[in-house]
């Protein structure tokens, strides 16, 4: 006879509604886009103890997720360049609506609600002015687009509300993507990654900083915000193939930004690129993800270094979980320090989590 969880995981991938069943309802802690193994595209809501609860389905791959500040609605945004959104109401685990980016910009894979929650921010590419924005959409006018601020900087991927909820931080990328030529990197020769803080009231830019001349193919796409406010972000390496590069930096807002140098072999393992950035829930720690290399690591942020690494085939989300992280890989693994889980689905990049935001 089949179990509860072997009922679960069977018809989430079957697409099928979940079964009620006796009990509390288990709380959603953890969300995550995925590929089912016939496959189609969905986003997954997971349990504490990484159980798949639910796999509702989107319409093209998903990135990253964006959930609001009560914890009730989450925002799946397509993977870029693409231009639809999907709306999932948290607690009834449904899919209650899709949006759209302008028909002149895409949707860069990542986006946050206010502190309100009344506005989300999606980081998006004008693509015929090759100039990044964050995209303004109205939460109870159906994600109506009603402005944008401008992120200076071409391709923006991750965009944080930072602790303070005064400013933005903004991880321009600096690669030039167009709909029309999908997945292409267009301008590669003269990259310009950067990371913008901007007002988080009027949208006006306070700052923009680029890493040295040297890494200007440094990609910079994924970020997380430490407990002293120093921000964290993640590489991806567009340069030559046999450069060693630090794909990992920290930039201190009004202060400085630099790369964080660790052992050249762990670097060269990383294979030119990071998948995703997490602080811990007390914001001690830095998490950070190499799918291309299969490994996990995790810095001090006060000390600035390196404490651990762990070696996971295809890892790409991380999420803070009590005082360590949950771990997700293409190969369908869970994982954290009390639970290692094995699911029928290909985990995409990213976790969110709508009990630590």
């Amino acid at each position: 006879m089949l179990n509860r969880r072997q009922v679960l995981a069977t018809v989430a991938l079957s697409g099928l509604p979940i079964p009620a069943f006796a009990g509390a309802p288990v709380k959603t802690a953890f969300i995550s886009c995925c590929q089912t193994r016939d496959g189609r595209y969905g986003a997954a809501f997971i349990s504490e103890d990484l159980n798949v609860l639910d796999v509702l389905p989107i319409d093209v791959r998903g990135h990253a997720t964006a959930v609001s500040p009560d914890g009730k609605t989450a925002v799946v945004f397509a993977r870029r360049p693409d231009r639809l959104a999907f709306v999932f109401d948290i607690e009834t685990r449904q899919r209650i609506h899709v949006f759209v980016s302008p028909e002149d910009r895409h949707f860069c894979g990542h986006g946050f609600f206010s502190q309100d929650g009344a506005l989300l921010f999606a980081t998006e590419n004008d693509y015929e002015k090759e100039t990044g924005e964050l995209g303004i959409y109205a939460v109870d006018a159906a994600f109506r687009r009603i402005g944008a601020f401008a992120t200076a900087g071409i391709g923006p991927h991750e965009a944080l509300l930072l602790k303070d909820r005064q400013h933005i931080a903004v991880a321009n990328g600096g690669i030039v993507t167009h709909p029309d030529y999908p997945r292409q990197k267009l301008n590669l020769a003269t990259m310009k990654p950067s990371i913008s803080l901007l007002s988080a009231a009027t949208g006006d830019l306070i700052e923009t900083v680029a890493l040295p001349g040297d890494f200007h193919q440094l990609s910079i796409r994924h970020m997380a915000e430490a407990a002293n406010g120093d921000i964290w972000f993640g590489c991806q390496y567009e340069g030559p193939t046999t450069n060693v590069v630090p794909l990992v930096g920290v930039y201190r807002p009004g202060r400085s930004i630099k790369p964080i140098w660790a052992n050249d072999q762990i670097y060269r393992q990383l294979n030119r690129n990071i998948g995703s950035v997490a602080a811990s829930t007390d914001g001690h720690h830095i998490s950070v993800t190499s799918p291309r290399g299969g490994k996990a690591l995790t810095w001090n942020t006060m000390s600035e270094e390196l404490v651990s690494t762990a070696d996971v085939y295809d890892v790409g989300g991380v999420a803070p979980k009590g005082s360590g992280f949950v771990l997700s890989a293409g190969t369908g693994l869970l994982k954290d320090t009390n639970h290692v889980r094995h699911h029928e689905l290909a985990w995409d990049n990213h976790l969110s989590s709508p009990l630590t935001g």
